[in-house]
């Protein structure tokens, strides 16, 4: 047997001294930041659960409609068009990402990351319903295969592969809508290849993933911890142990020691393996596992609690901790910003679309009757009910002429249209290039819509001359 690697800061905890695989079975912990997490992280499932069920505004909560491109997300719906949009979506998401971090470390990793929830409160979880507790699961790893490990194996991987299969469909339910994912269901796979396959991907990632690569994701593959350094600072809330009070370790009957027996009941439950007490590293998911376990040792040895706990690097030496500062400062600046943009942007958003373009050809047409523009106008509708658009052109001089679009056109819910418009200004009005609008008055909802678009031409002193 391959000697087991003790906790340190020059190898990880889960690779074997001869460079094999060390799977950690953390032990399992109860406090009050277990409980609460537990909570948070059943919630967060829920949310992950119920979010295609629940309609607003005619769609799911989040819908992400490839195939007609439209997107719903809580009760606003973007076109592909749109999706500019979206990169500030995501970009703000990041940046709140990192702002959590200054103020809290990696609370993100160890509270809310689907992959921490996924693991520890699905997972891992089933393991120790059928395999017990830690020393339980390193004993049956350890153990020759019997009738009984088989049947536990295959138990427990069993429900590994059906809780990927339902966390697969779930994330299909965001792209394909509920009903039409039940009728692909009760379909043969070679009917709906392409969402069949993307089906079984997920699946078995998911299994791959929180069966045996576990840890090592947040470990190896994950970048937020190795960026983690560059956004916090001393006055950061992070997860440490007070060296101060806690050394020299030893028995609680030795007056000489600090308040740290050398239980190691902090290294047993850390999912990653680490030893919290060597320092902030980089393995460290900030899941408060090693602030129950010690706590709870405390007690146990009539001391105070919070020889881990939640603390910045300056409180952890007894220095003055700061929250305002001016990483903080410039970084709730630019969230403000950021949220004043969204918010514009998110306002200025409408249930109804109208785009004029240029037809493909000549930019215009020039005979004894005038000059001819040809267009054709998008109209779009988001809205779950028919919409009536009335249109007026603003902009057009006296004598112009428009065919094509009708005054009033009724469009079906959530569809779009298109229709070709010619504009056409008489030889004796038109007095050179300009610009024009189209408006619509939409209803259901009592909005004007409108789009801008140059009508081209000759000079004017170029028509006279050519002018038959």
């Amino acid at each position: 047997m391959s000697a087991v690697q003790k906790p340190n800061l020059t190898s990880l905890t889960s690779i074997n001294r001869d460079g094999s695989r060390n799977f950690l079975h953390p032990a399992d912990v109860k406090g009050r930041f277990t409980l609460w997490r537990r909570v948070f992280g059943g919630l967060l499932l829920a949310i992950y659960v119920l979010l295609p069920w629940i309609p607003i505004g005619g769609y799911p909560a989040v819908f992400l409609d490839i195939a007609e491109r439209r997107f719903h997300f809580f009760g606003l719906t973007f076109l592909a068009e749109d999706l500019w949009i979206g990169f500030f979506l995501f970009s703000g998401l990041g940046f709140s990402l990192f702002y959590v971090t200054a103020l809290f470390g990696r609370l993100w990793c160890g509270w809310a990351c689907p992959y921490t929830v996924f693991l520890e409160h699905l997972y891992r979880r089933v393991e120790r319903w059928i395999d017990g507790d830690a020393v339980k699961r390193r004993k049956l790893d350890a153990a020759p295969w019997t009738k009984s490990k088989v049947v536990k194996r295959v138990l427990k991987h069993g429900i590994y592969i059906l809780i990927s299969l339902i966390l697969a469909h779930i994330f299909i339910s965001y792209f394909v809508s509920l009903p039409r994912l039940y009728e692909y269901m009760q379909q043969s796979p070679v009917n709906n290849a392409k969402v069949f396959g993307i089906m079984m991907f997920l699946t078995v990632c998911l299994y791959g993933s929180f069966s045996w690569f576990r840890e090592q994701f947040c470990i190896i593959m994950c970048p937020y911890g190795r960026i983690q350094s560059a956004l916090t600072d001393d006055d950061t809330i992070i997860i440490g142990y007070d060296e101060k009070r806690g050394e020299p370790r030893g028995k609680r009957s030795d007056p000489d020691t600090g308040s740290c027996i050398a239980c190691n009941r902090c290294v047993q439950v850390c999912p990653t393996g680490i030893d919290i007490r060597n320092g902030l590293q980089l393995e460290c998911i900030g899941c408060a596992n090693c602030i129950d376990a010690c706590n709870e040792i405390m007690d146990k040895t009539d001391q105070p609690r919070g020889l881990i706990r939640y603390d910045s690097m300056n409180g952890l030496e007894g220095k003055k901790r700061r929250i305002w500062r001016p990483r903080i400062m410039l970084y709730t600046g630019f969230l403000c910003f950021g949220l004043a943009m969204v918010g514009i942007v998110v306002g200025g958003l409408r249930s109804a679309k109208i785009e004029i373009i240029r037809m493909a050809g000549q930019p215009y047409y020039f005979n004894e009757e005038g000059v001819r523009n040809q267009y054709r106008v998008q109209l779009i509708t988001k809205q779950t009910e028919p919409t009536t658009m009335t249109f007026r052109f603003q902009g057009l001089p006296g004598g112009a002429y428009v065919s094509g679009l009708n005054e009033t056109i009724t469009i079906d819910p959530s569809k779009e249209t298109m229709q070709t418009v010619l504009v056409q200004v008489p030889t004796e009005h038109y007095k050179g290039e300009f610009q024009f609008t189209i408006e619509a008055d939409v209803s259901p909802g009592d909005f004007t819509i409108s789009d801008t678009i140059d009508f081209l031409g000759p000079s004017p002193y170029t028509l006279k001359k050519e002018s038959p």
